[in-house]
């Protein structure tokens, strides 16, 4: 289903730990400690790839042997922007990859009977305009959440917006897609489909709930 997408704007991340852990994320025994764990440790494969572009200038390092030229990111500044309050648990795992990084944060909350977004806060770095925003969001199912953000994003001035997700329908993958010819898409899943209550399929549950325990 993967492939009705535009490969250049959409990646599912392909590789057998993402398959492994996704497994364990799924089942709905799994406790909510290491649940936590497994969405932080999956952000981290999920930056890897998202970065994978970033330009890279050369550098003199002197080892304990000798001078040598190696390579460095080249200036980039990046920001991520959790969509609260599931988002923030894959925070961290962006960071240990870009400590430097400045966090916003996009509060919203779903009208159980329409599906549609509601903001309730919204707070950015002062110089966000000039950053790399990385949206992270871990269920993407309508779209309506982060489709949001990416317009409070755009009318902020961000230029490179990239959204990071673990779960995904295509229902919002093609909303998302469609919305901002511009963004970017990652995921670890495409699953099937939303159910009546626009929760996605076979999917994980309420993301927000199994990382703080609140189910």
């Amino acid at each position: 289903m993967a492939e009705e997408f535009d490969p250049k704007r959409f990646m599912v991340i392909n590789h057998p730990l993402v398959e492994h852990k996704l497994h364990i994320l799924r089942d709905q025994r799994t406790a909510t400690k290491q649940f936590r764990e497994l969405v932080n440790e999956l952000a981290i494969f999920e930056g890897y790839e998202a970065m994978r572009d970033f330009p890279l200038e050369d550098v003199q390092v002197t080892t304990p042997l000798e001078t040598t030229t190696c390579r460095r990111l080249s200036g980039k500044k990046v920001a991520i922007i959790p969509i609260l309050r599931a988002g923030l648990g894959m925070v961290d795992g962006i960071l240990q990859l870009v400590p430097s990084a400045r966090v916003g944060h996009v509060g919203m909350y779903r009208d159980p009977e329409t599906h549609e977004p509601h903001q309730y806060y919204c707070k950015f770095p002062a110089d966000i305009e000039n950053r790399i925003c990385l949206i992270v969001d871990p269920m993407l199912a309508t779209g309506g959440s982060l489709t949001a953000a990416i317009k409070f994003l755009r009318d902020a001035g961000v230029r490179d917006i990239r959204c990071l997700t673990l779960v995904s329908a295509p229902e919002g993958v093609r909303a998302t897609l469609d919305f901002d010819p511009d963004v970017r898409l990652y995921t670890c899943a495409l699953d099937r489909e939303l159910n009546e209550n626009a929760y996605i399929l076979p999917g994980l549950g309420d993301a927000g709930d199994r990382i703080y325990g609140t189910k």
